[in-house]
């Protein structure tokens, strides 16, 4: 079953909760040595939970730009399927796209959009709108 963002009126299409998952599990398995959210904790914790109030969309888009950055730096054989059980692989396995250079670009929405850009309209939706987002 295929997960979304609602903002209001606007939907956006991510994909599969093990893609969504993964996505997260990439994060802070790379980026967060203390732990899940503990330098991402308005993206980690409040938005990954399942919801988001739109107040604090720009905290969470300061968040996903410095983890965007900081994904550049690595391969994308070095995604993270399932923080819980690192050894989990992609079910593409390592069958990618050349396009696909790093981490900051390996995530693409089923509608084949790059999933952190559609992460940041999400947001700045919420914030213009003043609509708080669901994960759904």
């Amino acid at each position: 079953m295929g997960i979304g963002i609602n903002v209001g009126d606007f939907y956006y299409e991510i994909g599969s909760g093990d893609f969504f998952h993964s996505f997260f599990s990439t994060i802070s398995y790379h980026l967060e040595p203390e732990g899940w959210g503990t330098k991402y904790p308005f993206l980690m914790n409040e938005f990954y939970q399942g919801s988001l109030k739109w107040d604090l969309s720009t905290k969470v888009i300061e968040e996903l730009k410095d983890a965007h950055r900081r994904l550049q730096n690595y391969k994308p054989s070095q995604v993270v399927w399932d923080i819980e059980d690192t050894s989990l692989q992609p079910p593409w396995g390592d069958n990618i796209s050349s396009d696909i250079t790093s981490l900051a670009n390996y995530f693409v929405t089923s509608d084949g959009e790059d999933l952190i850009e559609v992460l940041y309209n999400a947001f700045q939706t919420s914030y213009n709108e003043k609509e708080n987002i669901e994960i759904g």
